[in-house]
């Protein structure tokens, strides 16, 4: 599976100041580590154009960032709106971490069986813990925790192995025998 060399890393949503700083909503796992790309790219068609970052930091949940070149709040504003992205290169990333973008598409197996899941169709970020998305050979979406308790290994050449819990996958179609019951107790 080919990587893409340019990752999503944000989305510029406002100006700040009238010297041309970007208010840029955070993509990244931590302010920190966006405040940490000396060098962010916006897509004009197919090619991506380099910002070159002069000085960021952190406010309100936000990265402020002041880019070379963008010297006024009307340059800024042509910059409102856009997706910036950073080269894989550029973001640190532990050993034991995989890009989110490398793994979306992947195939979904059981680390018990070795049984297919489904494809990871997507990750969904929630306050309590992030949740993968998994698409069904028969079309339903299974949403599991993205935990340690349910992520057996992430192998970004082969697939996402998980240890779902009894039911976790099964259709919910699963009748129930009352067979030799009394109806009355029921």
């Amino acid at each position: 599976m080919s990587q893409e060399k340019y990752l999503e890393c944000g989305k510029i949503v406002n100006t700040h100041s009238v010297h041309g700083g970007c208010k840029i909503e955070c993509w990244c796992d931590s302010l920190e580590v966006l405040c940490g790309i000396k060098t962010l790219y916006y897509k004009k068609k197919e090619d991506y154009i380099p910002l070159h970052v002069t000085k960021t930091s952190i406010h309100k949940n936000h990265v402020l960032a002041y880019f070379y070149g963008i010297d006024s709040i009307e340059q800024a504003q042509l910059l409102k709106n856009r997706v910036v992205y950073a080269d894989r290169e550029d973001i640190p990333l532990d050993d034991d971490r995989v890009f989110i973008a490398d793994i979306i598409g992947l195939p979904v197996y059981d680390e018990r069986s070795g049984a297919k899941l489904g494809e990871l169709a997507e990750l969904i970020e929630n306050p309590g813990s992030d949740l993968f998305c998994v698409k069904t050979p028969d079309g339903r979406e299974v949403l599991v925790p993205a935990v340690d308790e349910f992520i057996g290994h992430i192998d970004p050449e082969d697939g996402v192995y998980l240890t779902p819990i009894p039911g976790m996958f099964d259709d919910g179609g699963e009748v129930i025998s009352t067979e030799g019951e009394d109806e009355d107790a029921l």
